[in-house]
């Protein structure tokens, strides 16, 4: 809301030595935000000149100026180039002299042009700031003014006129007005405030006898789109008249174009009193007016010249001839005032705040009127607000009020009352205030404040008409630390409760953020995709065999062709790593933690009860909401494909294989907590013999592999793609106490190597587990340094080589010792595998 300060000092006592900062840092303590503060950015010597005569000088270039001598209250009159020709000798105009600043900035000086020496320039309104008006300069008898030659033009235009810009937040709709924000100013510095609106109520009362009717349908939510409707009658009005100066220009400062005398008086006491106000020319409307919803299939064109095809949700104001205008939002063509219009219909209603903000939505149509609406207006301003403009066009458009024609449909305005109880507000905010605060606070931003009949039970507050926004005791006690100021509120941390508030993050959130600090600790680049994907995908990924699996359907999808929220990770990865490789980086390590959505089988997800916005849905409510959603495990997954090591001098790349994958597993399950074993396995979208399911303390959590070609070709990915996705809510629930290491010995290794041959269909996984259980606690450790199948084999048979590693914590092991726990070892694998030592 920008707010001139020659317009606020009208009705609150700004002192006249007042900086924008001064009015900034009050209204800011009630709770406002500063944008910026506005001027015409016009510095003198800027003066009223009289043209004493001019000589037209045709140029070469085809132009004609005029060498005009200027009388500016000087001894001698300027002589000064110009270029427009909309003026005659006799007129008086502004005149910048050398030393002037326009607004750009555009300074001002004596110079050579067109072979005479300009001294100054005669300004346009558009050069001046006050519009953007540029055919020609700025004759002042157009705007009804007469100066002597040599008065200050500034402060005759009221370029010297300063305004604050602030944000105004959607629950203070009523701060939208200059009425608004001269009563927060006053309550921040305790100024006298003077209520425009304050009226007596025969004086506002319009006449009767204009045909008005409410004919609402279909209300939204039950309300009804019109609860008041005011028009009055002025006859006669001159749209040809000037706009006064002062109004142009606190109508440029707030932010609004001059449009002639009839429109810039709408606009001007929307500004001022905060109530949209419409006019219609009386003469081309067709009988009377009628507020409703739209028609099937109707269409209305707006004043901007697009014709709307309207929703029947939209309320319309009508006559017999049909829509003329969207209620709230926009008036139409055929009744806008023009020229030519002589008798004005002046309309000042209040609509329902849903129906015009969805209207201003559907539409892509936001107006300062739709703006103030869906906030809220005061339900008892229209009166006052038809009555200010009729007052203005009778008193600068030479119109006469109709005191007989006119009409009003009269709504009822009930505020309902809080109860507020006594030691509410200091055990709220935190600020021991006095009872006499407490009232005080809240009759001064206009409440009505009532003692309860147990006096130390507390209060009745019927908060005032334009404050909509106070609808409980909450928002009553934000008031009281608002008036009294936001410093007093002692900066207390609050005292935790319950199990881990304020005890920093829980075990499982730690544990999350281990695990993506690992994986990006290893060179994983974390890359977060939406959650939407297709039928297809999750069949693949989603399922171990491919077959069709529960998938949860979004009823209104950002994405048509993407309408399902993902079962895996791997889908979005492999979009990212697509979306990467076409922009040339094809060497790719990714990583994404993420919910996925898993219904079970039989179970219906989601509801079309949907709870008004405006109340807070109770227990039962939510409990069904909640009951609505599917399971949402969190997973984490990992792309890898190109080069895990670049080419550089002397060294060759190094391919991503799927070594690479499992050492991301062997990182996520060291941050975990978790050891996590590694099993043969198949899964559809995977290579056979590629594969690999994982699991950890006896139950499956994930799978690692390599990609198949054709589901890497699908998605633009040449060459080989390892992925691992595993269930980390799964894994990390299945974290006990973490082990601790023992010491490290200082006793050298022996190390040893042994080839087992056993079966092709024996997991060598499980062969190792044999090793480690036989070799007992001498074994440090084990590791599969080759797998051989071939000549020297008999068919059905592989040879499976294991690098040993043998230390004591006490001493220096013999290599008969380490023979002997390796042999221990060959015992229990030769048992349940049938391996035998390789010659």
């Amino acid at each position: 809301m920008r707010v001139p300060l020659s317009w606020l000092r009208e009705y609150v006592d700004v002192p006249a030595d007042a900086t924008t900062d001064d009015i900034f840092a009050a209204l800011v303590s009630m709770g406002f935000e500063e944008e910026e503060a506005l001027s015409f950015e016009v510095t003198g010597p800027v003066v009223v000149g009289q043209v004493l005569s001019f000589d037209e000088e045709p140029q070469k270039n085809g132009k004609t100026i005029r060498w005009c001598q200027v009388d500016v209250g000087e001894a001698e009159p300027r002589g000064i180039v110009c270029g427009a020709s909309n003026f005659f000798v006799g007129d008086k105009v502004v005149v910048s002299l050398p030393g002037a600043v326009l607004p750009g900035p555009f300074p001002i000086s004596a110079r050579k042009t067109y072979g005479h020496v300009s001294d100054g320039m005669i300004a346009s309104a558009r050069e001046l700031g006050l519009g953007d008006e540029h055919s020609g300069i700025l004759r002042l008898g157009e705007l009804g003014l007469d100066p002597a030659p040599g008065t200050d033009a500034i402060a005759l235009l009221g370029l010297d006129d300063v305004a604050v810009d602030v944000n105004v937040t959607p629950d203070r709709g009523y701060a939208l007005s200059i009425r608004g924000i001269a009563r927060e100013y006053a309550h921040a510095t305790g100024a006298e405030f003077r209520d425009p609106a304050a009226h007596e109520w025969d004086d506002v009362q319009p006449g009767s006898g204009f045909p008005l009717a409410v004919d609402d349908q279909s209300p939204i939510r039950g309300r009804v789109g019109a609860s008041e409707f005011v028009v009055r009658v002025v006859r006669g009005v001159n749209p040809a008249r000037p706009t006064p100066p002062w109004m142009v220009a606190r109508l440029t400062l707030a932010g609004i174009r001059s449009l002639g005398i009839l429109i810039d008086i709408t606009n001007y006491v929307m500004l001022e009193l905060g109530n949209p106000i419409h006019g219609y020319d009386l003469d081309r409307l067709q009988g009377g007016i009628t507020v409703r919803r739209a028609g099937a299939g109707e269409k209305l064109t707006t004043l901007d010249g697009k014709e709307r095809a309207l929703s029947t949700e939209d309320l319309l104001i009508t006559d017999e001839s049909g829509p003329i205008g969207l209620a709230g939002v926009m008036g139409g063509g055929t009744t806008e005032m023009t020229d030519a219009t002589r008798n004005v219909l002046i309309e000042a209603a209040i609509f329902d705040t849903v129906s015009i903000a969805r209207t201003a939505r559907r539409h892509k149509l936001p107006s300062e009127a739709s703006r103030r609406f869906e906030r809220g207006v005061d339900p008892l301003i229209p009166f006052v607000a038809a009555r200010r403009v009729a007052d203005l066009m009778v008193e600068l458009a030479g119109g006469t009020l109709d005191a007989e024609l006119g009409g009003a449909l009269y709504g009822e305005v009930f505020v309902p009352s809080i109860e507020l109880p006594r030691a509410f507000v200091p055990a709220l905010i935190g600020v021991d205030y006095t009872d006499a605060e407490i009232t005080g606070a809240l009759e001064t931003i206009g409440c009505e404040v009532t003692a309860l009949p147990d006096a130390d039970a507390g209060w009745e507050v019927i908060p005032p008409s334009w404050r909509p926004d106070l609808t409980d005791r909450w928002t009553l006690a934000e008031e009281v630390a608002r008036i009294h100021g936001l410093d007093r509120i002692p900066s207390v941390l609050p005292t935790p409760h319950g199990v881990s508030a304020g005890r920093g993050l829980t075990p499982l959130q730690k544990g999350r953020r281990r695990v993506a600090n690992a994986l990006a600790a290893a060179g994983f680049v974390e890359t977060p995709s939406f959650p939407f994907t297709t039928s297809e995908a999750n069949d693949l990924h989603g399922s171990a065999s491919g077959e069709h699996v529960e998938q949860v359907k979004l009823a209104n999808p950002l994405d048509g062709q993407a309408p399902y929220l993902r079962r895996s990770l791997v889908p979005g990865l492999l979009q990212v790593a697509h979306r990467n490789h076409s922009r040339g980086f094809t060497d790719l390590a990714l990583f994404e933690t993420g919910l996925v959505f898993t219904p079970e089988p039989g179970v219906a997800y989601g509801t079309d009860e949907v709870p008004p916005l405006g109340e807070r849905p109770n227990d039962e409510t939510l409990a069904a909401l909640t009951s609505a959603i599917p399971p949402q495990p969190r997973h984490v997954a990992v792309l890898l494909t190109g080069n895990a090591a670049p080419k550089r001098p002397g060294h060759a790349p190094v391919a991503a294989d799927l070594a690479d994958a499992l050492s991301a597993v062997e990182a996520i399950g060291a941050a975990a907590g978790v050891r996590i074993e590694v099993a043969q396995g198949q899964r559809a979208a995977l290579h056979p013999g590629r594969t690999g399911v994982l699991s950890a303390a006896g139950v499956e959590v994930g799978y690692v592999g390599e990609l198949l070609p054709a589901v890497s070709a699908a998605a633009d990915l040449p060459g080989r793609v390892y992925v691992v996705e595993l269930d980390l809510d799964g894994v990390l629930s299945l974290a006990g106490t973490p082990e601790v290491e023992a010491s490290l010995s200082g006793f050298p290794a022996a190390t040893q190597d042994v080839s087992l041959v056993v079966g092709d269909d024996v997991v060598a996984g499980d062969v190792r587990a044999a090793l480690v259980e036989g070799a007992g606690e001498l074994l440090e450790s084990v590791r599969l340094v080759d797998d051989y199948r071939g000549q020297g084999l008999e068919a059905g048979q592989k040879s499976l080589t294991f690098a040993l590693r043998f230390r004591a914590d006490d001493r220096t092991l013999t290599a008969a010792e380490a023979t002997e726990a390796k042999l221990a070892g060959v015992a229990v694998a030769a048992a349940r595998f049938g391996a035998t030592v390789r010659e």
